[in-house]
């Protein structure tokens, strides 16, 4: 299962930095993960720092 962004984001960009296959991109007021990319590593969860990623 792919991960996904939560409201709580904060739209600080830490986790798309550390994504290894680019899934990650800026939205409407909060980063998106790309279901199609994602190879749900949990790089970017273990990033976060307020967890408002998780598993979808």
């Amino acid at each position: 299962m792919a991960h996904k962004i939560s409201n709580e984001c904060i739209a600080c960009g830490a986790c798309q930095s550390v994504c290894p296959v680019e899934a990650i991109s800026e939205g409407d007021g909060k980063y998106e993960i790309d279901a199609n990319t994602c190879i749900d590593c949990g790089a970017c969860a273990a990033q976060c720092p307020v967890g408002a990623i998780e598993e979808a």
